[in-house]
C-alpha cells in the first residue's frame, strides 16, 4: 500500500532515507553528549558539596554548639559566611534531634529537618543524595558532624548545590551543538546525494519497477526462444538457463553440470573466454541430441566475465534439410547437366555442319546410352531418392571435373532404416565424395570408385579415391573441426561433420591411405526388426 499519492524516485528516495539517517545519529549523539555532559557535571558537584560538607563539620565551633540551645548563634553565621563564599544553595546543621541550626531562610532555624533522606547521616555516614526543592532539583552532601576525638556524633551538615537542568545544559552546548548538527547535516546531504547518483548510475539511471520489468521480459524471452541458452561465470556456475536447454539436455538428473565440467560444451565456452571471440555453428551431440551450438564470450566494460552458449536441435532441421538438400542436388545436377549438353549440342551442330551424319548420329547414341546407364544403375540399385538424386549430382560434377566415377556394381542400398535419418546419409556420402573429387584433381590417374552395400545387420559405405593419400600426422587431426590443408577460409568441416554424423548414428569410420590414394570406409549398425529391404 503506497503511503504518497505519487511514486517517489530511487534517488529521492536514497537521499531522504541517507539524509534521516545521519540527522538522526546526529540528534542521537547529541543526546548521548548532553546525558553524559550532565552526568560529569552531576558527580563533580557531588565531590563539591561532599569536600564542603566535611569542611563544615570539621569546624570547633560547630561541633561545640551544636545541640545546645543557644548554639543558632554561634552556628548560623558560620555557615552564611561559607555559604556565601563558596556559592553553594544551602548550607544546614542539623542536630540528632533533626533541629536545624543554619538555614538560608533564618526562619527554619529551630525547625525539624524532616527531607526523608538525613536518616544515614544520624548514622555516622556520609553520602550523596538528589532532591528537588524549591529552586529545583539538586545534589546534597550529607556528612556526620562528630565530637570529642571523632567517638561522638552530635549532628550532621548537609550542603546543597542546584544542578543544572537539560534546558540549561543545551542552551550552554546550544553554540557546539548547533555547529555539529549543521556540519552533520551537510555532510548528510552532499553524501546522500552522491551515493543516490553513484547508485543510480550503476544501475543505468533506471528505477527499481523499471528493473523488474525489463527482468521479466528478458525471462520470458529467454524462456520462449526456440533455442537452447546456458550462460556461465568464470567458475562455471550456472548464471541463466531456459526451458529449452533444460529439454535438450535432460537437465531432471542435472546433465547440464555434468556437460560443463567436461565434454564439448566445457571446450566451448573454455576457447571462447580465453580467446575473447566468438565460435559459431559448432555440431555437438548433448544427451544422445545433435545440436548446432554458438559459444560466446560474456563481456563487462571489455572484462570476460563468462561465456554462454547457443544451441539448436537439429532434428527438425535435419528434417528440412533432407526436402532442401534434394532441391540443391536436382538443381545442381541440372546445372551440370544443362553444362554438358551445351557441350554436346555444339558438338553435334559442328559434325552436322560438316555433314559428317553417321558421326553425328553415333556420337547422340553414345551420350545417351551412357547417362541412361548410369541413371537405370542408381534407380535400380539405390532406392532412397536422395541418396540417388545426390549420387547423380556428384556423378555428373565427377564428368564436369574430368574426373572418372564409378559405381560398384553390387551396390544396393533400399529404404533407408527408421533408426538412421537419410540427412546422415547425405552428410556422410556427399562429403566422402566431395573429398575423393577434390583430392584426385591435378593427378596423373583421376579416379573415385564408391560403393554402398546394405547386409543384414550393417550398411557399408566405402569412397576411394586416386589422390596423393594422407600422411600419418594429418590422419591424427583431419576430423577437427576447422582443420584443413587447403588453406582457405571456411574450410575443414567436411570431415568433421562426417565424424559427428557417424558418431550419431552409432557407426565407425575406417581410413586407409597411401601413395595409391585413399579409402573411407563407413559401416553403420542395423537394428534388424527397422531394417526394411
Amino acid at each position: 500500500m503506497r503511503l504518497l499519492p505519487f511514486q517517489l524516485k530511487l534517488r529521492t528516495k536514497i537521499a531522504l532515507l541517507s539524509f534521516t539517517l545521519v540527522l538522526l545519529s546526529v540528534l542521537l549523539a547529541g543526546v548521548v553528549i548532553v546525558e553524559r555532559t550532565t552526568a560529569a557535571e552531576e558527580n563533580e558537584i557531588g565531590m563539591r558539596a561532599l569536600a564542603i560538607a566535611r569542611t563544615v563539620a570539621e569546624l570547633k565551633d560547630l561541633q561545640e554548639n551544636l545541640g545546645k540551645p543557644e548554639g543558632a548563634k554561634t552556628i548560623q553565621p558560620i555557615a552564611e559566611r561559607i555559604r556565601l563564599a563558596t556559592g553553594v544553595e544551602y548550607i544546614v546543621a542539623f542536630d540528632m534531634a533533626r533541629v536545624r541550626y543554619s538555614h538560608p531562610l533564618e526562619d527554619r532555624i529551630g525547625t525539624q529537618f524532616d527531607d526523608g533522606d538525613e536518616a544515614p547521616s544520624l548514622r555516622k555516614q556520609e553520602y550523596l543524595s538528589r532532591a528537588v526543592g524549591v529552586a529545583g532539583p539538586s545534589i546534597r552532601a550529607f556528612v556526620p558532624v562528630m565530637t570529642d576525638e571523632g567517638t561522638r556524633q552530635v549532628g550532621a551538615v548537609a550542603v546543597g548545590i542546584l544542578v543544572p537542568t537539560i534546558t540549561e545544559a543545551l542552551r550552554a552546548l546550544r553554540l557546539q551543538l548547533y555547529s555539529s548538527l549543521l556540519i552533520g547535516v551537510a555532510f548528510g546531504v552532499l553524501g546522500s546525494i552522491f551515493l543516490a547518483r553513484n547508485i543510480k548510475k550503476n544501475m543505468f539511471s533506471l528505477e527499481p519497477q523499471e528493473i523488474a520489468r525489463i527482468l521479466e521480459e528478458r525471462v520470458a524471452i529467454f524462456q520462449s526462444l526456440g533455442e537452447g541458452v546456458i550462460a556461465v561465470d568464470r567458475e562455471f556456475k550456472i548464471t541463466v538457463k531456459n526451458m529449452e536447454a533444460v529439454r535438450i539436455t535432460g537437465d531432471n538428473q542435472g546433465e547440464v553440470g555434468e556437460l560443463l565440467s567436461e565434454g564439448p560444451l566445457q571446450a566451448g565456452i573454455n576457447g571462447a573466454m580465453d580467446s575473447g571471440e566468438a565460435q559459431l555453428n559448432r555440431e555437438l551431440a548433448l544427451n544422445e541430441t545433435v545440436v548446432l551450438a554458438n559459444f560466446l564470450p560474456i563481456k563487462v566494460k571489455e572484462k570476460v566475465v563468462g561465456g554462454v552458449v547457443t544451441f539448436r536441435d537439429k532434428t527438425e532441421v535435419n528434417k528440412m534439410a533432407e526436402e532442401l538438400t534434394g532441391v540443391k542436388t536436382f538443381i545442381e545436377g541440372l546445372r551440370v547437366q544443362n553444362h554438358e549438353y551445351l557441350n554436346k549440342l555444339h558438338t553435334i551442330a559442328g559434325l552436322i555442319q560438316l555433314r559428317k551424319h553417321q558421326q553425328a548420329l553415333d556420337y547422340v547414341f553414345a551420350v545417351t546410352e551412357e547417362q541412361q546407364e548410369v541413371t537405370q544403375f542408381l534407380s535400380r540399385h539405390i532406392l532412397n531418392p536422395a541418396v540417388a538424386g545426390l549420387l547423380l549430382g556428384k556423378y555428373n560434377r565427377a564428368k564436369e571435373l574430368k574426373v572418372e566415377m564409378f559405381f560398384e556394381e553390387e551396390s544396393f542400398l533400399g529404404e533407408v532404416p527408421c533408426d538412421i535419418e537419410t540427412s546422415s546419409l547425405v552428410i556422410i556420402i556427399g562429403n566422402l565424395v566431395e573429398n575423393a573429387l577434390e583430392a584426385v584433381i591435378g593427378q596423373k590417374l583421376q579416379e573415385v570408385h564408391c560403393s554402398i552395400k546394405q547386409e543384414a545387420k550393417e550398411l557399408i559405405i566405402s569412397v576411394e579415391d586416386t589422390g596423393p593419400g594422407i600422411s600419418p600426422e594429418r590422419q591424427e587431426r583431419i576430423f577437427e573441426w576447422g582443420y584443413t590443408t587447403k588453406g582457405f577460409e571456411n574450410r575443414g568441416i567436411g570431415l568433421y561433420l562426417i565424424k559427428t554424423a557417424v558418431d550419431k548414428v552409432h557407426g565407425t569410420l575406417e581410413l586407409e591411405s597411401g601413395n595409391w590414394g585413399t579409402r573411407f570406409v563407413v559401416k553403420i549398425p542395423i537394428q534388424v526388426q527397422n531394417a526394411k529391404a
